[in-house]
């Protein structure tokens, strides 16, 4: 099969679908692997080492795509890739339907086999596609909290963990998956006041048992986070329905109750947010005022530690890429049966439930 692995182009995005070892295992079992120039350097791996390992070096996108049979990705085809996707050409990435329908329909229209990391399972019902960079951007959320509290920021000037004699920050986290988890554990690392919210008492229970003293858990009703909110320094969205939209928990009348120069991380900004004043911002533009109220809002957090991202994602996605190229698509959905939840479009139809719920489209599921 040939691979192709072009040159991210979303705003700010430093990460690449494919490390050299994994160039280097598909063209040794009889595979080409054709690579964008420059497709590396965000994360810090040059041209040369593709090329070492077997991979044909391209100029341009249109050159990987033109060839590829299975383009790896790692953000959703922005508008200026959509006409070099071709029809039954596989394309193996982030999508994130549900927060976008232009994309959805103009992805659907290609006639492209749309595989999602986001929607792939795991053998015990997981999403091992999209754990690696939750646990990135739940960590990373309290770094940019800690930020955008600082004065100059437009924040609170607030110090995340206080200092003797002075209260720390107070930090409710909505939502105790993966993001939250790893949130909760960073932001008790700074001996911050920490609150964990979710709905499920089950996984309240667990948190309960595995996190320090400083984090408190809450069942989450919308009386308690009114509560909560008036309290909070920092809130982190970190709400998830995987292939949907995230249910909007805060408000733009919730934000009259919090603090002038509170902040608002929402994480899970890639999938619709969790905030109703929520929308999408980049790197080079994190955050917007509503109210006093700072919103941060990037959509593909992981993106800016891309050397940690990249090897983080390659790790979990390459063992797919490889029975991919290796089975091809019907097979594969055979042997890991999780890879069939990640079909979200194929031949012009929508497969994945959540997408076509949200936008009012037709539901085929993906054929046996």
């Amino acid at each position: 099969m040939i691979v192709g692995v072009p040159r991210e182009v979303k705003v700010d995005e430093y990460r690449v679908a494919m490390l050299p070892y994994g160039v280097e295992e598909l063209t040794r079992s009889g595979h080409r692997v054709i690579v964008q120039r420059g497709a590396g350097q965000g994360s810090g791996i040059p041209d040369e080492q593709y090329a070492i390992h077997g991979a044909e070096i391209v100029e341009e996108a249109d050159e990987v795509y033109s060839q590829a049979e299975l383009v790896v990705k790692v953000k959703e085809p922005q508008p200026d890739e959509w006409p070099l996707l071709r029809e039954g050409q596989m394309l193996f990435t982030y999508f994130h339907f549900a927060a976008d329908e232009e994309l959805t329909r103009e992805v659907l229209d290609t006639g492209v086999t749309a595989l999602a990391y986001e929607t792939l399972t795991g053998p015990r019902g997981d999403l091992p596609c999209l754990t690696p960079m939750s646990e990135v951007a739940g960590r990373m959320s309290i770094q940019e909290g800690a930020r955008f509290l600082e004065r100059p920021q437009e924040g609170r000037g607030i110090l995340l963990g206080g200092v003797p004699g002075v209260a720390p920050a107070h930090i409710l986290i909505l939502g105790g998956g993966v993001v939250g988890k790893n949130a909760a554990q960073i932001a008790a690392g700074f001996q911050a006041d920490v609150v964990l919210m979710d709905i499920s008492v089950d996984r309240l229970r667990y948190l309960e048992d595995i996190m320090p003293a400083n984090v408190n858990t809450l069942y989450s009703d919308r009386h308690t986070l009114r509560e909560q909110l008036q309290l909070a320094d920092l809130v982190i969205g970190a709400v998830l329905i995987p292939g949907a939209k995230a249910p909007n928990l805060v408000s733009a009348e919730d934000l009259k109750l919090m603090k002038p120069g509170a902040v608002i991380i929402d994480v899970c900004i890639d999938q619709g947010g969790c905030v109703e004043t929520s929308r999408p911002t980049t790197h080079s533009e994190p955050t917007y005022v509503v109210d006093d109220i700072v919103h941060y809002c990037v959509t593909n957090m992981p993106g800016a530690v891309g050397r940690t991202s990249t090897y983080a994602l390659c790790n979990v996605t390459f063992p797919y890429v490889k029975l991919l190229a290796d089975h091809g698509l019907h097979e594969t959905c055979r042997l890991a049966a999780g890879m069939r939840n990640a079909v979200n479009m194929y031949k012009h139809q929508v497969t994945n439930q959540a997408v076509a719920t949200t936008f009012k489209l037709e539901y085929l599921p993906f054929p046996e």
